[in-house]
């Protein structure tokens, strides 16, 4: 929900510059430096808050006295949990390929390909990203009573089937009625990945090594995948087949089901609270 709050702030602050303070000009001249300003000023903000966060109770019970300290997380030791690092790197390149599509990526999709305007647009991309929020904590519910793994799966498949179709619409959308119903649709498919992964990848993990097995693996992924996305969509455009990004988001989530499958249920084998070196 953070997450999506993150975009969700950052476009009213666009919707505020383009409908009240600033003409296109002004926006397109200066106006986008703004929003930077205001990101140097939360960097700050949440380096406060990083540097007061409270420590998990796992963590903590590896600083008692007379408990036997672990570790410490190196690379050395992450490569003693290879299946792990390869199951977030398998989570992470797809998940995060397409909520980059059907987030960052939509609002210049809805103005190139759909011919929509550039204010239309933003809210259309607001409003979508607000009900898309409201989704995460349901579908994290969900995964609680069922497990993990159905809810990834029910992501691959629907992702696999439904990608092509939706995105073709998109790009012919006659109104922005019709352009919500098409985009809501695409993020409750991708909701059965982005409200479960963070959990998924720390449950993974024990205590000692869970912020580089996690961090290390998606930080690099989403660089590559993620952080590429509309590159490679723009690419496919310029180059006449814009089709092509259709299918290669498509191709990504279909491949990821073999990654859904072969992964454990983290639900059921959770590391999340397991005392460092305890390994059964």
């Amino acid at each position: 929900m953070t997450l999506v709050m993150g975009h969700l702030l950052a476009l009213a602050v666009l919707i505020l510059l383009q409908w009240v303070f600033l003409t296109d000009e002004q926006l397109r001249a200066w106006g986008w430096r703004i929003p930077f300003a205001i990101g140097a000023v939360l960097a700050v903000v949440a380096l406060w808050l990083r540097r007061n966060m409270v420590e998990t109770e796992a963590f903590m019970r590896t600083q008692q006295p007379g408990v036997a300290t672990p570790a410490p997380g190196t690379l050395r030791v992450l490569m003693r949990y290879p299946r792990a690092v390869f199951t977030v790197i398998g989570l992470t390149m797809v998940g995060t390929l397409a909520f980059y599509t059907y987030t960052t990526y939509m609002h210049k999709f809805l103005v190139n390909s759909a011919g929509m305007d550039t204010r239309t647009a933003s809210l259309l991309n607001a409003s979508t990203l607000f009900f898309y929020m409201l989704l995460q904590p349901l579908v994290g519910a969900l995964s609680d009573r069922i497990g993990r793994r159905p809810v990834l799966i029910a992501f691959g498949v629907m992702g696999t089937l439904c990608t092509v179709p939706i995105l073709s619409q998109l790009q012919s959308v006659t109104n922005p009625t019709q352009a919500f119903w098409l985009i809501m649709g695409a993020l409750c498919v991708v909701s059965g990945y982005t409200a479960i992964n963070a959990v998924v990848k720390a449950e993974l993990f024990p205590v000692e090594i869970r912020a580089l097995g996690v961090g290390l693996p998606y930080a690099l992924t989403v660089a590559i995948f993620g952080g590429t996305a509309e590159y490679v969509a723009l690419w496919f455009k310029s180059a006449g087949i814009e089709s092509g990004f259709y299918w290669y988001v498509t191709a990504c989530i279909a491949g990821s089901l073999l990654v859904y499958v072969w992964m454990p249920d983290t639900r059921l084998h959770s590391r999340l609270d397991r005392d460092p070196g305890v390994t059964s």
